[in-house]
């Protein structure tokens, strides 16, 4: 691209998201299965050292009431002028030189690095090499994941680039009259559920019977798009709804609208007497159910549904959502799959290619947004940087 770090300022966009002021241990545990793989890495830099770098940048930052950390003017592009800077006016050490408009396109027989360039191709002998190439989402940033395929074609295992932090689409699709009026609208102050596919077989007073267990409950908010959710309550679970899409073919969710509100309450506001009044008005003056909320029941229910007491006071506190798909690469925050940590030593060096080292999201990990993925890259670049180190030996230079 021609210019440094341009995902770094669309993260950036409502607010610079740099990390979480959680304990260390908790803050790993967000990267659920991958735990493992990035714990000697967030060990050595973790939130307090993201939150020391950016200081010895000149940025100070603040904890935000949900924990999570925030530059003091909220603006990613400070930060990075700062950062850039520094690398290209060190104060001791050699410069970094950028280049621009440079696409990597593996190696050649002699085992140079290959480039497209505005002057043409061209090649370059490097005694170490780090890759921080990126996923595939949003690329026309410059991650388009092209990167895959070099790799294995060198025997170097990646598992499939997917999704992450992402919006699903909903099954069957909206109806024209709810897409037109909802696309774009918050669900503001919800419970968001994840559950099982109904195949657990429990035991049950009446007999033997399946149940749905809650795989994942959250409160906060989520966007009605055009095809579907999206939104951070949505984020949190993508992993769990991709799996579940993956293995069943889709996944059922549950939104409870009014979480602040007992079962009994809503029933009985349900059910007390309306007059003359609609039912919507009914719903808006006796639960404050209106707009977006409203309009999803209507969605999910169908109009004579809507008119039957019972099944609405639980729609209202348990409504049913399939979702089938995620939403294209492209779109998505982050990206799932990568480099297999098998195909790296304890430094993130290939074991098949000697002096060649990854870091940051082209890794096969993921986690939800909340600063996760910004300090899990900081980190890896920093785990990476000291591991060339040790590969180069103190003249920094490699021997033999």
């Amino acid at each position: 691209m021609p210019s440094v770090g341009r995902k770094f300022l669309l993260a950036g966009r409502g607010g610079l998201n740099l990390t979480h002021a959680e304990p260390r241990d908790t803050f790993i545990e967000r990267f659920g299965p991958k735990a493992g793989d990035v714990a000697d890495v967030l060990g050595a830099f973790g939130g307090p050292e993201v939150r020391a770098w950016a200081k010895g940048l000149g940025i100070d930052t603040f904890v935000g009431t949900s924990g999570r950390v925030f530059p003091v003017d909220m603006k990613s592009a400070p930060l990075l002028r700062a950062w850039l800077h520094r690398l290209r006016h060190p104060m001791s050490g050699r410069a970094v030189q950028f280049h621009q408009r440079h696409v990597w396109r593996g190696w050649n027989d002699d085992g140079e690095l290959r480039f497209d360039t505005p002057h043409g191709a061209q090649s370059f002998a490097a005694q170490a090499t780090v890759l921080a190439l990126g996923g595939a989402s949003w690329p026309r940033l410059g991650s388009d994941g092209s990167w895959v395929d070099v790799l294995t074609r060198s025997g170097v295992a990646v598992a499939p680039l997917r999704p992450s932090n992402c919006g699903f689409d909903v099954s069957g699709g909206w109806t024209e009259h709810f897409m037109h009026r909802a696309a774009g609208q918050p669900l503001k102050s919800i419970s968001f559920q994840v559950l099982s596919p109904a195949n657990d077989v429990v035991d049950d007073p009446t007999g033997r019977s399946e149940k749905n267990h809650v795989l994942f409950s959250r409160k906060g908010e989520c966007v009605v798009t055009e095809t579907g959710l999206e939104g951070s309550v949505v984020y949190a679970a993508s992993r769990l709804i991709r799996e579940q899409v993956d293995t069943h073919g889709k996944a059922e969710v549950r939104l409870d609208l009014l979480p602040d509100w007992s079962t009994e309450r809503v029933a009985a506001a349900v059910t007390a007497p309306r007059g003359s009044r609609s039912l919507s008005s009914h719903l808006k003056g006796r639960l404050t159910l209106d707009g977006v909320k409203l309009g999803l029941l209507y969605e999910q229910l169908g109009a004579d549904r809507m008119h039957n007491p019972q099944l609405l006071s639980e729609a209202i506190k348990s409504l049913p959502v399939t979702l089938v798909r995620p939403r294209p690469l492209g779109e998505a925050i982050s990206t799932a799959g990568g480099v297999c940590f098998d195909a790296l030593d304890k430094g993130c060096m290939l074991t098949a290619l000697a002096g060649v080292f990854c870091a940051g999201e082209m890794l096969d990990w993921e986690a939800p947004t909340g600063g996760y993925l910004l300090t899990a890259c900081l980190a890896q670049g920093h785990w990476v940087g000291r591991a060339v180190c040790a590969y180069l030996g103190p003249a920094g230079q490699r021997v033999g």
